[in-house]
């Protein structure tokens, strides 16, 4: 009976994590584009992005914790997991990214365009996509 309840927690923190995910690389979109003599807004953007890097990553961190657990605790196997752990790693590493890029702003030296965070952006939707699939298909 705990399984259940640990998937639909583990469940929910994806969701949130991935609410972040997406969310903090397009305020580094509207960071990017933002004039220089715009202080005011780009404060502001520095503050919401900091904020919700500062709510998601411990978020992000749940996730894996009870995603382990289901992984270890059930015994949940198969090489459909070792992609979808692959792929994990690689979210975790961007999660670590945005911290960087993050960094970057607040210190005035980002050297990257809106257009760059627009892909950017688009990164962790394909990466969630492939995870669906693999959950859900077990192709392999």
């Amino acid at each position: 009976m705990l399984y259940l309840e640990i998937r639909s927690l583990h469940i929910l923190l994806v969701t949130s994590w991935f609410a972040g995910l997406f969310y903090l690389p397009r305020i580094f979109v509207n960071l990017a584009m933002v004039p220089a003599d715009s202080v005011a807004e780009r404060d502001r953007l520095l503050l919401m992005a900091g904020k919700l890097y500062r709510f998601m990553t411990p978020i992000g961190y749940l996730a894996l914790i009870t995603g382990l657990w289901l992984w270890l605790g059930v015994g949940i196997s198969g090489p459909w997991m070792h992609a979808k752990l692959l792929l994990v790693v690689g979210l975790v590493g961007y999660n670590h990214y945005c911290r960087k890029l993050l960094r970057d702003f607040n210190n005035g030296c980002n050297t990257r365009s809106h257009v760059w965070f627009r892909w950017f952006n688009e990164i962790p939707v394909v990466v969630l996509l492939a995870v669906i699939l693999l959950v859900v298909l077990k192709p392999f």
